[in-house]
């Protein structure tokens, strides 16, 4: 996941700069983050596939598989034919495949773990993606200001290929458990009764959709925006801004993966919501580099305090027959994030960046507010 990880943090950096560079358009670049989540209604289907087959044999597939796209963007560049519309279809075909990554990893940290360590695991595994975004974006800008575009899709698709290799040395855990098997319809259907019957859970993955559409965006389809024309840095400060908010978002995986068996989790989720998005507020309003870089340490630890307490929560109500198809619909809750980059993008080409971010946290902190009110047995887990 860490290999995957740093790939994928490489070319969201790469793909960013270099359509902003083509297109001079903000809009376009949002419309990338859009593409990326286009089609993540199939992730329904993609959570009751990750608790039919061996996960990490579907893990290898879909490494190898974004091996593949990393390579065909390659050739597309090092041959001149590279157009925008490339860029798009590459990326949407990378979403889709990207789908199955999710059910399938993370179901494994409670596959493996017993009970009092599932918020261990999930803190673990949130450092290894963190660490990804720490380095990931630093190395992603300087190879595109180095080495153009092509350099950088060498070293991406590099670390695809060798993520395939890599879940091929995981054993043969979370298998699909020996039953009589459901049409997938079925059992996709069954996943959303479940679902609706548990308001924790059904909250979480609401809370999902609000911090895809309003949070994510600030360290994604923004972060270009922001750098050249809020701060007046190129890709490599790009880099910088991006590895900044990994750091501390490293720093606060770090923090959690050292507390036995939480508690409390529904409050401290709220609280790291709600702290996440005033930060946005305070990034919006500095203007220079070494400030913003410092306010971004804490906007990322937040962003991973929620990722790990959302995490820890769904591991920890979910039934294991259930697992694979509760994360695929927070995957597909992540399908926010689409209209989120969309509405970003839009946003900053009209008003600028700062007006984008504003807008998001107020908003993030509003649903926040009555999601909490209108599920008490979500704020008291």
């Amino acid at each position: 996941m860490t290999l995957v990880g740093m790939g994928n943090q490489m070319e969201q950096v790469v793909l960013g700069w270099y359509v902003l560079t083509l297109t001079d358009s903000p809009f376009m670049v949002g419309l990338v983050g859009s593409a990326r989540m286009a089609l993540n209604f199939l992730a329904l289907f993609t959570g009751a596939i990750a608790d039919r087959v061996p996960r990490q044999r579907l893990l290898a597939g879909v490494e190898f598989s974004m091996a593949l796209l990393g390579t065909g963007m390659l050739i597309l560049i090092i041959s001149g034919r590279l157009e925008v519309w490339h860029i798009y279809a590459i990326t949407l075909l990378g979403g889709v495949i990207r789908l199955f990554q999710m059910p399938a990893a993370q179901s494994m940290v409670a596959d493996t773990l017993s009970a009092d360590r599932i918020s261990n695991g999930a803190a673990l595994t949130n450092m290894g993606r963190n660490l990804t975004t720490v380095v990931g974006p630093l190395v992603g800008g300087v190879l595109f200001q180095g080495m153009g575009p092509a350099g950088a899709f060498t070293v991406v698709a590099s670390l695809y290929f060798l993520g395939g290799i890599s879940a091929f040395a995981i054993g043969n855990v979370g298998s699909s458990q020996s039953r009589e098997r459901e049409s997938l319809l079925r059992e996709v259907l069954d996943g959303l009764k479940y679902v609706k019957g548990q308001q924790a859970l059904w909250a979480i993955l609401i809370l999902a959709v609000i911090i895809n559409f309003t949070g994510w965006p600030l360290h994604t389809t923004l972060m270009p925006v922001f750098a050249r024309d809020v701060l007046g840095t190129g890709s490599t400060g790009l880099g910088m801004l991006i590895s900044a908010f990994g750091i501390g978002a490293l720093l606060g995986s770090m923090a959690w993966a050292s507390v036995p068996d939480l508690k409390h989790i529904g409050a401290l989720l709220i609280l790291a919501v709600v702290l996440w998005h005033l930060s946005m507020v305070v990034f919006s309003a500095s203007t220079s580099l070494h400030l913003s870089l410092a306010i971004l340490l804490f906007t990322g630890a937040f962003f991973s305090s929620t990722q790990v307490l959302m995490l820890t929560l769904l591991l920890k109500t979910a039934r294991p027959e259930f697992r694979g198809r509760v994360l695929g619909l927070r995957s597909f809750a992540i399908y926010a994030y689409t209209f989120g980059s969309l509405n970003s993008g839009a946003v900053a080409s009209l008003w600028g960046a700062p007006w984008a971010a504003n807008a998001n946290a107020a908003i993030g902190i509003t649903l926040m507010g009555v999601l909490a009110l209108v599920a008490p047995k979500f704020r008291r887990t």
